[in-house]
């Protein structure tokens, strides 16, 4: 049975331009392309709230699209990245990136409208398949090596989010998605999956590895949609689950010690997403209205300053083919605008009041102070301070200002400026009427970021944040930007996995010989029988042997066909 309702489904348009796209010349592929997140905005503003696809297939009772006020926002949210990331990478003559990119907006769009856990699955292995040419497009041993090891470990993360909702519907009857807590085994393997594709710590490492060796623009639509398609599922599924709180303060806290040393801006802007997500894992684990609307209005906030960021380092890359702190400098000569939209987005990342990042990250921290949570909203308070001197100075500083590297790039081609700019004044904009977005939360709680407590405490926060890296530069104590690799989690495994898999190997070669040795050694008492008691062809002249006779002939047949086979 199907009850159809008269709304297309969001990830449709993208997936048709998706077929669509390598067959069509570049003029019109830029028309197409532009045309469907604007088309599809529209059409998801017309649908009311309770509007729902079901489906009755073999018995399961699915919802493969639900609309509701929740996956409403991430469904705006996710259109209006498509549209700038789409701009940003308008000059791109590769189709397949143009293909990747659609089919994984139009993947993390089918993941927030879905209404059911199989569903949601389906979505979240497209994310995977669709997005990891975004990085192997970039075409370096390190982007292919990255890309593999982003692959495999987002299926294995499909793999624990089936295994979870399978043992779900058998506790429940239910494949539906909704509150799911971690009062269970399944509901366990399901927060496990969703935290490995949040980034929670020591499950973070896909993030730092790949999304830095992506392309220019490939990294803006990674940094849009998989980790926060992994925020929605926490605020659908574990709002008011307390481990997420401390979870969520310490991702806030530990990336800025990697940030702070990192050479690579690409990957220090990875640290900082980390952080940011961070916040929203403590709104999700406090789960009151206040907190569960800063989460959401935090992810909002962050797709689109931290977008700007990655393009404005994506936009050097391209024009200098350099990324690390230590090879840049100077840039603000040659790269005016690119310089001002890179410090558009520092000011929102680091909450400065009249910014994007101002009106939602102070949700949180209000929702922790007001949920009596004063160790975690004192840890924010350091995150805050910390994201502020590596995203909010370290990126600008050291990328335009630092020294003159003697590069003299002009600035990048006029769509990649004008997904900046667009960015730029959405960042802008919320700072200035922060009530437009709150309109579309999905709680009713009403906020006023703009309290002069509010104002006046960060401002203090950023004035001391900002002399004391002063202070550290210019005694030397701040760590030089150098060419290094930083040691994190990832290389237990990366050291560890292949002395393992050797390990295991030398232990099956082992075994796998001494098997041999015994079939053939057993084999060859059989032909020794044989060969005694008939001679060499008398067994063939005889009739079927009985008794024990039958058995060691059934062991010669076994034995045989082990060998054949092994």
């Amino acid at each position: 049975m199907i009850l159809w309702t008269s709304s297309l489904p969001a990830f449709v348009p993208f997936f048709l331009a998706a077929a669509l796209v390598p067959f069509i010349g570049a003029r019109a592929r830029a028309v197409v392309m532009l045309l469907v997140p604007v088309a599809g905005a529209l059409h998801l503003a017309g649908v009311e709230s309770g509007t729902a696809l079901k489906l009755s297939l073999l018995g399961f009772d699915a919802t493969p699209y639900r609309v509701d006020d929740l996956s409403r926002l991430f469904g705006y949210l996710f259109h209006l990245a498509a549209f700038i990331g789409i701009v940003f990478s308008l000059h791109l003559r590769d189709k397949g990136q143009h293909v990747s990119a659609l089919l994984y907006a139009g993947g993390a769009l089918g993941a927030v409208f879905a209404g059911d856990l199989m569903t949601l699955f389906v979505f979240w292995e497209v994310l995977a398949i669709s997005s990891v040419y975004l990085i192997w497009a970039r075409g370096t041993e390190r982007s292919r090596s990255a890309g593999m090891r982003y692959l495999v470990i987002q299926v294995f993360s499909g793999v624990l989010l089936l295994a979870g909702a399978l043992l779900w519907y058998r506790q429940t009857g239910s494949l539906s998605f909704e509150y799911i807590g971690v009062e269970s085994f399944a509901g366990a393997l399901i927060l496990l999956a969703f935290g490995i594709k949040c980034a929670f710590p020591l499950l973070h490492n896909w993030l730092t590895d790949a999304y830095p060796e992506a392309t220019p623009t490939g990294t803006v639509f990674l940094s849009a949609f998989s980790t926060k398609v992994a925020v929605y599922a926490l605020v659908r599924g574990f709002p008011g689950t307390e481990m997420l709180i401390y979870i969520g303060a310490v991702m806030a806290c530990f990336p800025i010690f990697f940030a702070v040393i990192e050479n690579d801006l690409r990957r220090v802007l990875t640290y900082s997403m980390i952080n940011q997500i961070g916040y929203m894992v403590v709104g999700v684990g406090i789960g009151t209205e206040l907190a569960l609307n800063g989460t959401v209005s935090h992810v909002f906030t962050h797709v689109i300053y931290k977008a700007l960021l990655l393009m404005s380092m994506g936009a050097v890359l391209h024009m200098t083919g350099r990324i690390n702190g230590s090879d840049l400098g100077g840039l603000y000569k040659t790269m005016p605008w690119t310089t001002t939209f890179c410090i558009v987005g520092a000011a929102s990342i680091s909450a400065f009041p009249l910014f994007s990042g101002f009106i939602s990250k102070s949700m949180v921290m209000s929702a922790a102070l007001e949920g009596g949570h004063t160790i975690v909203w004192l840890m924010l308070l350091f995150a805050a301070a910390g994201v502020f001197h590596h995203a909010g100075i370290k990126i600008p500083f050291f990328a335009f200002y630092y020294k003159d590297c003697g590069l003299r790039p002009g600035e990048p081609p006029r769509n990649m400026l004008v997904g900046m700019g667009l960015a730029a004044f959405v960042c802008v904009f919320l700072g200035w009427f922060p009530s437009v977005l709150y309109a579309i939360l999905p709680f009713d709680y009403e906020y006023h970021p703009y309290d002069a407590t509010h104002v006046l405490a960060q401002l203090q926060l950023l004035f001391f944040s900002a002399a004391a890296f002063t202070w550290l530069k210019l005694s030397g104590i701040y760590p030089p930007e150098l060419h290094s690799t930083n040691i994190d989690v990832e290389w237990t495994y990366r050291k560890l996995g292949p002395r393992l898999v050797e390990f295991i190997h030398r232990w099956v070669s082992a075994a796998d010989q001494r098997l041999r040795e015994i079939v053939l050694d057993q084999y060859r008492q059989v032909v020794y029988l044989l060969h005694r008691h008939y001679g060499p062809y008398g067994a063939m002249a005889r009739t079927w042997p009985t008794g024990s006779m039958a058995l060691w002939v059934a062991v010669l047949l076994a034995a045989t066909l082990v060998l054949y086979y092994v």
